[in-house]
């Protein structure tokens, strides 16, 4: 039975070295190796800093996945495999805040879309993921609208913030040097915006994508070069750059040691990681990653977990429907090809009639569409009932009779087809 299978590597059971461990390429490049798996008929890649997540549709996708993770080098303790059902609901959860660390963070929402358009743009994506992914973001668009579930602290960027106030006393007077301007900088600068500080200094390796950023949100845009001065001003650096190695490292934290009475606030929500953990050993230097924003996240849960339920409602009744929909597709998919056949069936013999009987009498417009209506109306008739059973047959996924139908009319499964129009 071909199906959607996943694969799901996430902060629930991997640590932040772990994550980084997992994989270390592009998600175009783990989508060209699925998608060139033979058995792989539609893929899809989720990759954020603290989950990494595989689907696809295929006859065998747990098998698939399994040996993909073994290649990967991936320890089994920290994967876990979901069959087509699990999939379907986990998505929806997802795309929900459920599953994130942060409970109902609207920058995972963002990042399925993203996803979605990655996968539609290397073709890897057909009508059975489309369907899921498409869903998704609509549940999680109804979840925010109609629950409070986003309410507060919504992002790793946002609750690295609340973490800074927290173990500062509060940001008023306080420097703070946001490295990075990409999406989760962005996100940080868009948080500190609300709370009464002394400075953001905004730093990038483009000075001018830091400049229009600092100009929007207020605060001083730093050349990367100045980027020592800066740190011996700072009471807070938060780094969130997407550099794959260190762009604050031990030596430029020592520097701005020099003649500091306070201690320094190091926060590093990159993936990889930012800032080299050995600064850790330094005298007056706190260290917090991804790991330590779980903290903010047990305190959010209490909060949320009413509309957590809520939420959950939602989806158990999207769920459902979504699962109707993919029922009512097995027995579209196969009547589409029974329509087409009878139909091309159809209209081959009724154009050999009217060249036959044209060979005895003039065949005009109107005897034409005597005989086109009488056709169509048998082949309409003939199929009413095969049409009737076979959708019955989806609904209460009585596959084994579905499977026969293809079967007995020569029709190959849909997604076996999406492949063979892909090659």
């Amino acid at each position: 039975m071909t199906e959607i299978s996943s694969m799901v590597i996430s902060h629930a059971k991997a640590t932040v070295e772990e994550m980084e461990d997992a994989w270390q390429g592009e998600i175009e490049d783990i989508l060209s190796q699925l998608s060139s798996h033979e058995l792989v008929y539609e893929c899809a890649v989720l990759k954020t800093c603290n989950r990494l997540e595989m689907y696809v549709v295929s006859p065998r996708g747990s098998s698939v996945l399994f040996h993909f993770a073994k290649s990967m080098g991936v320890s089994s303790r920290i994967v876990e495999f979901y069959d087509h059902e699990e999939s379907l609901y986990h998505l929806l959860k997802l795309s929900c805040g459920l599953e994130s660390m942060i409970i109902g963070e609207d920058q995972i929402l963002g990042q399925i879309k993203d996803l979605f358009t990655i996968s539609k743009n290397a073709g890897t994506m057909g009508k059975i993921l489309e369907t899921a992914f498409s869903k998704a973001i609509q549940v999680g668009k109804r979840a925010r609208t109609e629950t409070n579930i986003n309410r507060g602290s919504v992002s790793i960027a946002s609750a690295a913030v609340d973490l800074a106030d927290e173990m500062l006393k509060g940001l008023q007077g306080r420097n703070i040097l946001v490295i990075g301007t990409g999406e989760m900088g962005t996100l940080v600068t868009r948080a500190l915006s609300h709370r009464d500080m002394n400075v953001v200094y905004l730093a990038n390796r483009t000075y001018e994508k830091a400049k229009v950023l600092a100009d929007e949100l207020g605060g001083e845009a730093v050349d990367f070069v100045s980027l020592d001065r800066y740190t011996q001003q700072a009471d807070v650096i938060i780094s969130a750059t997407s550099a794959p190695h260190y762009v604050l490292k031990k030596a430029t934290v020592e520097r701005s040691l020099m003649n500091r009475s306070d201690n320094l606030l190091l926060i590093d929500i990159a993936s990889p990681r930012d800032i080299d953990p050995e600064v850790e050993s330094l005298p007056k230097v706190i260290l917090r990653n991804i790991d330590n924003l779980r903290v903010i996240n047990e305190r959010n849960l209490q909060m949320r977990m009413e509309e957590a339920k809520k939420v959950e409602t939602i989806i158990d009744e999207e769920y459902k429907m979504l699962i109707n929909q993919y029922k009512r597709q097995k027995a579209d998919a196969l009547l589409s090809e029974l329509y087409s056949q009878i139909y091309t069936l159809r209209k081959h013999e009724m154009d050999r009639a009217v060249n036959r009987l044209g060979a005895y009498h003039t065949i005009g417009d109107v005897e034409c569409k005597v005989l086109d209506d009488l056709t169509r109306a048998i082949a309409n008739k003939v199929l009413a009932e095969p049409t009737k059973v076979l959708r019955n047959a989806a609904e209460y996924n009585d596959e084994a009779f579905l499977d026969s139908a293809c079967k007995l009319f020569n029709i190959k499964p849909y997604a076996k087809k999406e492949k063979e129009n892909c090659k």
